[in-house]
């Protein structure tokens, strides 16, 4: 299957800031991308648009990362992609095992330590007491992801930066990205290497619920290699576009201001598509709005944060 993504995102900004955009898919994807995956930096004076210069890099978990700095005023952030897919929901993987520790990867221990929001230090005994007796592998990992998907409720009003999993815990209530958050704190608390992962999830042959977004799910390393998790939507779902990975949702910040920036505009899409571009038209149907997007910008009141699945 194709699928086109696309974002227009505007902020205002007091003076020239320089930002970071991770905006890009995730690199793993770059053989299945039909078209676009570039990101475009305008800065816009009434009827007039300047583009402003980029560079890119790559973090220290591979994601593609673009930096610039931007002049005073109204700066855009946009772009669009089509990148083929399998068709294929989220696979169910009964019989993975989990690895000892010690012969875990070294590149994924990190995955198992206390991250920004995922206080795994905290957790120990609290995981070991719902799931340290059960078989190790996808039948633990499963159990912790639905065991979460049942215990936290969706509410986009409780959404907040600065929210971590012990605050969930407590709470029972958040975003897509706090029930990721909680989620990858009790695998880890049981030898789980998890990371947290953002990208689109459109409702790909799903009831429609609106116009697509950013959201976040998470990976569980088993039988050597990295399977999806989903604690908000724990139905396999068609459609996920990988965009990054990293450790929570502080790695992966989709713009990350040094300065003070106010959102203006944020639009955000992910559909299919047929050969010819035309739009596959979603089932009927629709279903509560989910998934969450975040923006770091430093130097203000916080992180700024958009919510719609």
């Amino acid at each position: 299957m194709l699928i086109k993504s696309e974002y227009d995102i505007q902020f205002h900004l007091a003076m020239p800031t320089p930002m970071v955009a991770m905006l890009h898919l995730h690199p793993s994807l770059e053989p299945a991308v039909r078209s676009g995956n570039e990101l475009k930096v305008e800065h816009i004076d009434r009827d007039t648009k300047t583009d402003v210069a980029t560079s890119e890099y790559h973090d220290v978990f591979g994601n593609r990362c673009t930096r610039f700095t931007t002049p005073a005023g109204a700066i855009r952030l946009s772009g669009t992609s089509v990148v083929e897919r399998d068709e294929l929901a989220d696979p169910i993987n009964a019989y993975a095992q989990q690895a000892q520790v010690e012969n875990l990867p070294s590149e994924v221990l990190q995955f198992l330590l206390p991250s920004r929001y995922c206080e795994v230090d905290r957790f120990v005994p609290i995981a070991q007491d719902l799931f340290g007796w059960m078989t190790p592998g996808w039948i633990r990992a499963s159990a912790i992801r639905d065991w979460v998907h049942g215990k936290v409720a969706f509410n986009y009003q409780a959404a907040r930066p600065t929210k971590t999993a012990m605050d969930v815990f407590t709470e029972r209530v958040g975003v897509c990205r706090d029930y990721q958050h909680l989620a990858i704190t009790l695998s880890r608390c049981q030898n789980i290497p998890a990371r947290y992962v953002t990208g689109y999830l459109g409702d790909i042959r799903w009831p429609y619920s609106g116009l697509g977004d950013f959201s976040a799910w998470y990976e569980v390393f088993l039988d050597g290699r990295w399977m999806t998790m989903d604690a908000r939507h724990n139905e396999p779902r068609m459609g996920r576009v990988l965009m990054a990975t990293g450790r929570d949702a502080a790695d992966v910040a989709i713009t990350t201001s040094f300065g003070s920036a106010t959102l203006t505009n944020f639009y955000v899409d992910s559909y299919e598509v047929r050969e010819d571009g035309t739009t596959v038209p979603s089932l009927p149907g629709s279903v509560a709005q989910q998934a969450v997007v975040t923006s770091a910008n430093r130097g203000s009141a916080g992180a700024i944060q958009g919510v719609a699945e």
